[in-house]
């Protein structure tokens, strides 16, 4: 009997041969943050070491924060996180993951009415389904050209330069890499501006006018602002021109940054800070949205939605309403497709082509059975 690797080279090996009986295809790998896979103290170890020990997210001494994380955040903070994922936890599973399997399932239909060469992957840089798994598909699928999503509107290096540095390091594992295409951020673009603009109105429309409008993104160390990432900028910019399609003065809105960690300075204000100094100053009622996440999450149904407003109503406040993500919303689809046209552009999977001819497809199918004879792959 052969040796198991040898048995797994042929079945990869005849798995390829048969994708070249397809016509090729163009793929879009959209990647989010990640999410363990339970809410468990068990669970989230694992996925908060995995997360916590990219240099991209914290770029302290290596060994020195090997101790820290393993000494002291993993042990205690995993079972904290548990019970903030338990709150958040829905039949179906992690709220991150149920609601951008759905966007990325519509997206793809909708892509597809035209384009029917079209796939989308969907990967988190943490936890499953990982981007290992989503590589692996391009061979077995004959998709030569990929289209690398990540799910955050503004550029910061400790989240789509990670999705980078990962989407890259898994396709060195491929002989027969495919032509790629990076998409960096798209708060600029105008259908997401509007996007958010459109469920911020709606929300007062049914809810009410607030006495202001919180925009809360999270933050970042405030050394990468000083080093060179563009994050800071983008999150103000991303506000400013949303508030300016609401018709909003300065005084209607502000800007804050959530979700630090550890002991050094993040990009300010902090939200929680701010939302305890906002009820002092006599701010009654305030709404909280969220434009640097594409998908509700801990973050924001937790964070903000949950313990968020139990902050700002013990402070004195009277109603702190979260307006949510556009997670799976038809607006966004329609603005990611517009998106990834966009970047597809000359790409012949993005013109409409359809599949090979008949004649070619045969002859191609021929060729492919006459080489897996030859390989003894059939």
């Amino acid at each position: 009997m052969p040796p198991r690797d040898a048995l797994v080279q042929t079945v990869e090996a005849t798995r390829q041969v048969n994708a070249h009986r397809q016509a090729a295809r163009a793929g879009i790998l959209m990647v989010n943050l990640g999410t363990p896979e339970a809410p468990t103290a068990k669970a989230l170890r694992p996925y908060l070491k995995q997360f916590l020990s990219d240099r991209r997210v914290i770029e302290a001494p290596k060994l020195i924060w090997w101790f820290i994380l393993n000494g002291y955040i993993l042990p205690f903070r995993s079972p904290r996180s548990a019970e903030a994922y338990a709150r958040v936890w829905t039949e179906h599973g992690s709220p991150l993951l149920v609601n951008n399997r759905s966007l990325a399932d519509k997206l793809e239909a909708h892509l597809q009415s035209d384009l029917p060469r079209v796939k989308i992957l969907l990967a988190m840089s943490y936890g499953k389904p990982d981007i290992d798994s989503a590589i692996d598909r391009l061979r077995r699928e004959n998709i030569q050209r990929l289209l690398v999503l990540p799910m955050y509107p503004q550029y910061s290096a400790t989240t789509t330069a990670s999705v980078f540095d990962q989407v890259t390091d898994s396709l060195r594992r491929l002989r027969w890499l495919p032509e790629v295409r990076f998409i960096n951020d798209f708060h600029h673009a105008e259908d997401w501006q509007q996007a958010i603009a459109d469920s911020i109105r709606r929300f007062r429309n049914k809810h009410g006018e607030p006495d202001k409008l919180l925009f809360s993104f999270h933050g970042i160390p405030k050394r990468n602002l000083l080093a060179g990432d563009p994050y800071y900028c983008q999150c103000q910019a991303s506000a400013r021109n949303i508030a300016a399609r609401l018709g909003l003065s300065d005084e209607e809105w502000l800007v804050t940054f959530q979700s630090r960690l550890g002991r050094a300075e993040w990009l300010k204000p902090y939200t929680d800070k701010t939302l305890e100094s906002l009820a002092h100053e006599g701010v009654k009622k305030l709404h909280v949205v969220c434009p640097g996440f594409s998908i509700d999450c801990l973050e924001t149904l937790d964070e903000i939605a949950v313990e968020g407003r139990d902050e700002f109503l013990e402070a004195g406040g009277e109603s702190l309403e979260y307006i949510p993500c556009l997670n799976d919303s038809p607006a966004h689809v329609k603005l990611l497709d517009a998106l990834c046209r966009r970047h597809g552009q000359g790409w012949p999977e993005f013109a409409g082509a359809r599949d090979a001819g008949e004649s070619e497809l045969e002859a191609r199918v021929e060729r492919s059975a006459a080489a897996a004879e030859r390989l003894g792959l059939d």
